[in-house]
């Protein structure tokens, strides 16, 4: 079975309450949503509930109803807990990092890279399991709702923040690591020359900048950065910052750039 890269074992318990006071501080002030946000948050019964609703009624279609994949979703947070933790932390991710965010319930209900996210992680246990055609259709939903591809193959790691979300696309063999930031537009593909392992391993901490193409078997060494509208052919150094088509090393040393989410380069001008 596919498995998450090892996360620090954050508990949901803090975030859900969070969530749940927010959605409950929002129903008061705008009650033409109060019946959503107490059927999607408030009157659920704990983090994994809440975010099976609310996922299985988004990818719901004439094919296969919401409360079929309710279940599978269920399924897949009770026999791999890691994957509610990962989206726990993912969940604070887009807080920590997103000025934008006013509250947990922004990014649970609506931003496309949280939902697609979470969308691919059951997808991804799915594909664990040997049920490769339904992970396939929820990688097909995900890529119709939210315009972000993500191969089910591909591995994930936790307090994963992809801004934005439109047009990003993970190939099958692709890696990324925990604590990584992406921005609208990146890929994660291969080159077009094989067809085995032919994706990019993106390290810890690592920030893509929008558009960035990353292209072939490479490695993104830790907390490196990678400038937007930048194409990289080429391993690059933990903590370097590349910009450029193609990509080279610019501006110096970088310390946690997905944290800091800081894409500008002192290049000596």
């Amino acid at each position: 079975m596919v498995s998450l890269p090892a996360s620090p074992g954050v508990q949901t318990l803090p975030i859900w309450d969070r969530l749940r006071s927010d959605a409950a501080r929002a129903a008061e002030r705008e009650p033409a949503l109060a019946g959503y946000l107490r059927a999607a948050v408030i009157d659920q019964q704990s983090f994994p509930e809440a975010l099976s609703f609310h996922l299985a009624r988004k990818v719901a279609s004439p094919d296969i109803e919401a409360g079929t994949l309710r279940d599978i979703w269920r399924d897949a947070y009770r026999e791999s807990p890691a994957i509610t933790d990962a989206a726990a932390r993912d969940l604070q991710a887009v807080l920590d990092r997103d000025p934008a965010t006013r509250s947990t319930l922004q990014p649970f209900l609506f931003f496309k890279g949280f939902l697609a996210l979470q969308g691919h992680r059951v997808a991804n246990w799915l594909w664990g399991e040997g049920r490769e055609t339904l992970a396939f259709f929820i990688q097909s939903r995900n890529s119709e709702l939210y315009a972000v591809d993500i191969h089910p193959a591909a591995v994930i790691g936790s307090g994963v923040f992809i801004d934005h979300a439109t047009g990003v696309v993970i190939g099958e063999t692709a890696r990324v690591g925990n604590d990584v930031s992406m921005l609208h537009g990146v890929t994660l593909g291969g080159t077009g020359k094989v067809y085995t392992d032919r994706h990019p391993k993106i390290g810890n901490g690592v920030l893509l900048g929008a558009g960035a193409k990353v292209l072939g078997n490479i490695t993104i060494g830790e907390e490196a950065r990678v400038g937007s509208g930048s194409v990289v052919l080429s391993d690059v150094p933990a903590r370097c910052s590349v910009a450029g088509v193609p990509a080279k090393p610019v501006g110096g040393a970088c310390v946690k750039p997905a944290q800091t989410m800081d894409q500008t380069f002192d290049v000596g001008l």
